[in-house]
């Protein structure tokens, strides 16, 4: 997991770098809210951050809600340490966005087990996000498929009427019935597509990406 950190205290910051590296993850280090703001606002930027709360500039706090007011492509997991332990305080900072918070001086178990526990959530919205954005692609299909049918229909009745009427040494017969079986098949995929109601996946590109399993779904 991409993990950023933001806290100006520069041992502490040197010290949560590297229990994360030692925990297996890839750290992305910034010195105060300003930095981690900007860090979060890349291509390629971290799901998962832990925030100091009391930082020069924004804060950890004010940070979290300018995050949650953003509309993301990724999930964001975020976890707030504190000093701050008063009940009011927990409270200020998860109203503020905060996923989870931990109050200093914190212990690396405990920090271990939140932190995986940020990564299965995150994984968990993952897995939903595709879910969601695989079904929208596949009622999108639905839709389209309708609206093909019709035209595939004319295509495909007055082909068949213009072949009743060639006979088979016209040089005109063999790509007439080409076009016909091209749309009888295109007919069947979207015949076939429209009776999907639940979908399978498969690997595609190396399996870098999935792709709706349209024999399989639709059986």
């Amino acid at each position: 997991m991409k993990i950023l950190i933001a806290d100006d205290d520069l041992t502490s910051r040197a010290i949560l770098q590297a229990l994360l590296n030692q925990w297996g993850h890839d750290v992305v280090s910034t010195e105060d809210g300003d930095e981690a703001w900007i860090a979060l606002q890349q291509t390629e930027t971290p799901q998962l951050a832990v925030l100091d709360w009391v930082m020069p500039g924004m804060d950890g706090a004010t940070l979290c809600r300018k995050l949650r007011s953003q509309e993301r492509v990724h999930p964001l997991y975020i976890i707030l340490l504190t000093s701050k332990d008063e009940r009011q305080h927990i409270i200020e900072g998860l109203e503020a966005g905060a996923d989870d918070y931990i109050t200093k001086p914190y212990n690396n178990e405990e920090l271990k087990a939140r932190i995986n526990v940020g990564i299965r959530i995150l994984d968990l919205q993952t897995r939903l996000l595709e879910k969601e954005k695989l079904q929208g692609v596949l009622e999108m299909a639905g839709a389209v498929c309708h609206e093909l049918n019709q035209p595939l229909q004319a295509v495909g009745g007055w082909s068949e009427l213009l072949l009743m009427d060639l006979p088979e040494e016209d040089p005109n017969y063999a790509s007439l019935r080409n076009i016909k079986e091209g749309v009888d098949r295109i007919g069947k995929l979207t015949r076939k597509i429209m009776t999907i109601s639940k979908y399978k996946t498969m690997d595609y590109l190396d399996g870098s990406h999935k792709i709706i399993d349209i024999n399989k779904s639709a059986s």
